[in-house]
């Protein structure tokens, strides 16, 4: 499913590497650049949504659409649509035109604000990506869990690079009786949470 990625979604992804790591190497402001995943975690995105129980395919945190473009690819693979989240209208806008240039408007739901308030509307959740600002992460993980399926994915970026502000995340999913969590050391570090 992933080996062969179609080419107009190759050459986005391609493009939005290049962006990220020009971002990161010449002093771009925190919140212009794109900070998104890198390619291995956006694979292993990609394979545990394919897998996830049925239910919505959530992503808070769009940026500028690359990890949203491997969770289309699962997506595409399995029946379903992305709806993803984006609080800011620079990247929301930035999104919009990834999603068109790669071909996936037909599998992604961008919804402009902030996603805590409108994630009941998203029903029952088989699988969501957070990957927001590191102080909204408690509040999503508490919106996000109860609506959780059983055996549905919680996964969260960042839990190893930002490890100082995000460790009560992980202590609370640790201990949580409603989840089964890990953290993967993969990319910067996922924390799975499955419900149980």
């Amino acid at each position: 499913m992933f080996h062969e990625i179609p080419p107009q979604m190759l050459a986005e992804m391609r493009r939005l590497e290049q962006i990220d790591r020009r971002d990161r190497g010449d002093g771009t402001p925190h919140l212009q650049r794109l900070r998104q995943v890198p390619p291995d975690t956006g694979r292993f995105l990609a394979v545990l949504a394919a897998g996830a129980p049925g239910g919505a395919v959530l992503e808070i945190g769009t940026s500028a659409g690359y990890s949203a473009l491997w969770l289309s690819l699962a997506c595409a693979a399995t029946g379903r649509r992305l709806t993803t989240f984006e609080i800011l209208p620079s990247k929301a806008a930035l999104a919009r035109q990834t999603f068109a240039a790669a071909g996936v408007d037909h599998l992604v739901d961008l919804v402009e604000g902030d996603a805590v308030g409108r994630l009941a509307d998203a029903g029952p959740v088989g699988f969501c990506f957070l990957d927001a600002e590191k102080d909204r992460y408690a509040e999503c993980y508490e919106a996000v869990v109860p609506l959780l399926v059983p055996g549905g994915l919680l996964v969260a970026d960042n839990v190893e690079s930002h490890r100082e502000a995000l460790q009560p995340v992980v202590d609370r999913a640790v201990a949580d009786p409603r989840v089964d969590a890990v953290v993967v050391p993969i990319g910067k570090g996922e924390l799975v949470c499955r419900r149980v």
